[in-house]
């Protein structure tokens, strides 16, 4: 055989050895049965829906209808708890903040009007006692009446009544979570938007991801992302904090928000959405162990966004769409990830 030969079979098995090794790259999961069961859904998800799966560095999974992509921005309401609970963790992280330290010592207006009790944890967790509406449309758009998010929480502070002790019920909604993100601002001097910005949304490369409003920012439900940023995100807590190389939460911290907080706590509200469900800080815990530890966490939004995390199959999924999310919605997304349970294999114990 010629050299000119030799050379020609070698490049041909170099590109055949390729081609074999993207097919068994794309070819691992065997997701029709994902592929039908969305499309069986497409009427009540909407025709503005994005459906991303990651596992293992690399999005698996990815399907997109009509004109709206994975790049498309909308706002994501309740999906934004889990943004902002991430970002008080990483002034937990470096020390400067606890979890149990008393609200009051940063908001001295607290403790004027009798809610000096009230912990950074029972802020990430809905166990703050103070009185909130349930969740709606409404109380999403209140927010907008206030300036700032300073004079919204000194609002809670002075005008809203203590219902139950912190740390004693769990009644969902936006105030815990507003109040933290106000403590922010104080320890920093620091707007919480461009907080944000510095520590979740850059380091993340959420690109189409923001938080800012030119009224009341509203760190409990007003961010606006989209499907490829939110799973950044996603891949950042299902990789115990890191991104890309560089750690954004401690290993502790993504275990302290996966941690259910409310075993034993009288559950006061919780949207349909989530009923039965568990809560850690600034998530759901819709599925447990048997010491409370989240095995699948999320955090849906009420704009019909639903992003969750399995830690026992290794994924991370985000099913982003626009439409609201209603009772029979919340069976088919559960469908869907019973669709994915079926392709990708359980690695606990049973």
């Amino acid at each position: 055989m010629s050299l000119k030969s030799k050379r020609l079979c070698r490049k041909f098995s170099l590109v055949g050895s390729f081609m074999l090794l993207c097919l068994t790259l794309f070819s691992q999961y065997d997701f029709s049965g994902v592929d039908k069961k969305f499309a069986e859904s497409k009427k009540e998800l909407g025709k503005n829906t994005v459906m991303l799966i990651y596992k293992d560095g690399k999005i698996i999974y990815k399907k997109e209808t009509d004109d709206f992509k994975a790049n498309s921005p909308e706002p994501i309401a309740s999906c934004s708890k889990w943004l902002t609970a991430a970002l008080v963790m990483t002034f937990v992280d470096e020390g400067k903040l606890s979890l149990d330290d008393k609200v009051s010592t940063y908001l001295p207006v607290f403790a004027k009007y009798g809610k000096s009790f009230i912990t950074i944890r029972n802020c990430l967790s809905h166990q703050t006692g103070i009185h909130q509406d349930h969740v709606n449309l409404l109380t999403i758009m209140e927010h907008k009446k206030f300036a700032n998010l300073e004079e919204e929480v000194n609002d809670y502070a002075s005008k809203k009544e203590i219902e139950f002790n912190p740390g004693t019920g769990f009644f969902y909604g936006g105030t815990g979570l507003n109040i933290a993100a106000r403590v922010l601002e104080v320890i920093t001097k620091k707007s919480f938007d461009q907080l944000m910005n510095e520590r979740i949304i850059r380091p993340l490369a959420m690109r189409n991801t923001s938080f800012f409003n030119e009224k009341a920012v509203n760190p409990s439900g007003g961010a606006v992302s989209a499907a490829v940023d939110y799973i950044n995100f996603l891949s950042m807590i299902l990789n115990k904090g890191m991104y890309n190389g560089k750690r954004i939460l401690s290993e502790q911290s993504i275990s302290e928000i996966q941690h259910s907080q409310t075993v034993g706590i009288p559950i006061k509200y919780t949207p349909k959405v989530a009923e039965g469900y568990q809560y850690g800080l600034g998530e759901w815990i819709q599925e447990a162990d048997e010491n409370g530890k989240g095995i699948v966490v999320s955090s849906p939004g009420l704009f019909g966004t639903w992003p969750w995390i399995d830690n026992c199959r290794g994924y991370a999924c985000i099913i982003f769409t626009k439409s609201i999310i209603s009772e029979n919605k919340r069976d088919i997304y559960l469908e869907l990830k019973k669709s994915i349970e079926e392709v990708i294999p359980s690695n606990c114990k049973q």
